[in-house]
């Protein structure tokens, strides 16, 4: 892992909703509400970017969820089988060798530019996937990686983008059989899931550049609770997006610069509060309409940004 320039780790927030199970034998799932939401866009699409700026990725991901590269033939949306045709006999090769399975012509240039890079990132060795089920997996292997990574220090950044379950059962809490429902109802008392920023910023890997994100339905309470985010925890930066508009505009809250406004554009603001905190930089991306239509994804905008401020983040400290 050393030997490569930057590693990163794509946690998926957009990606996945991680699950809490609520017996041992476990064959249902309380999942919280975004799972019917979220299908794997962001962490999946921003690791192929990640990759295409020459960052090396652990991608971890729930089971089943959508993966780099993979993701563009979903079961769903563009279902694989649809691409691929089998090849008729010509004239005269009765008996000859079994038909050819072959790509339909109007889906092998999207296939061959996928088919490259993913062949890229294996020949390369820059993609490692890892998955998980439940919370309690998530939170143990984020543990561990993390403090694998701390080695790189500023050169290790962690995208946090998992839609975590805000309460689970702890193991000791589950039932032990299957949950029966001759009763009729169902009381649950369930435990707030352990929050990780605070430890990963302080103590599993103090050194790196942490990218956290912030989901809300209410547009005019999004700002104020990536700054308080930011607050609390002490990471580099909070990436906010509202529920109807994440697909096409996000907002990046991060501190200000305290040598330099060089890293402020013009769609930047300044603001400190009446407590002196410290003033933070708020930076909006939005896709326009024409980029809309053609089917950029937003996604390419904040890898972009992020690789930028990385990059800023790691000559600090030569300063």
């Amino acid at each position: 892992m050393t030997s490569s320039p930057c590693i990163h780790d794509c946690v998926g927030c957009d990606s996945w909703t991680i699950l809490a199970p609520v017996s041992h034998r476990l064959f249902k799932y309380i999942s919280q509400w975004l799972l019917i939401l979220c299908i794997g866009t962001r962490g999946a699409t921003s690791a192929e970017y990640f990759l295409d700026a020459g960052y090396a990725v652990i991608f971890m991901h729930r089971q089943f969820s959508l993966q780099p590269f993979s993701r563009h033939y979903s079961h769903s949306l563009n279902p694989f089988m649809d691409l691929l045709a089998v090849e008729e006999d010509g004239p005269g090769m009765a008996g000859a060798a079994p038909p050819a399975i072959v790509i339909v012509p109007e889906a092998r240039t999207k296939l061959l530019s996928v088919l490259t890079a993913y062949r890229k990132a294996h020949v390369d060795g820059t993609l490692l996937t890892l998955n998980f089920v439940t919370v309690n997996d998530y939170l143990w292997l984020l543990k561990a990686v993390s403090e694998e990574m701390a080695v790189l220090k500023r050169r290790a950044m962690y995208y946090l983008a998992a839609a975590v379950s805000d309460f689970f059962l702890p193991t000791q809490k589950m039932s032990e059989h299957k949950i029966q429902s001759g009763k009729g109802t169902l009381n649950i008392e369930m435990d707030q899931v352990p929050k990780i920023l605070k430890p990963m910023v302080d103590e599993w890997t103090p050194e790196g550049f942490v990218v956290s994100f912030k989901l809300e339905t209410d547009s005019k309470i999004l700002i104020p609770k990536a700054r308080a985010s930011l607050e609390r925890y002490g990471h580099q930066v909070v990436i906010g997006n509202e529920l109807n508009r994440r697909k096409f505009e996000v907002v990046f809250v991060s501190k200000a610069p305290s040598r330099s406004k060089s890293t402020i554009t013009p769609t930047s603001t300044v603001e400190s509060n009446s407590k002196g905190e410290s003033p933070m930089v708020e930076e909006w991306l939005r896709l326009s309409q024409d980029e809309i239509e053609q089917g950029k994804e937003i996604e390419s905008d904040i890898v972009e940004r992020l690789v930028r401020l990385h990059a800023t983040y790691i000559d600090a400290v030569k300063m």
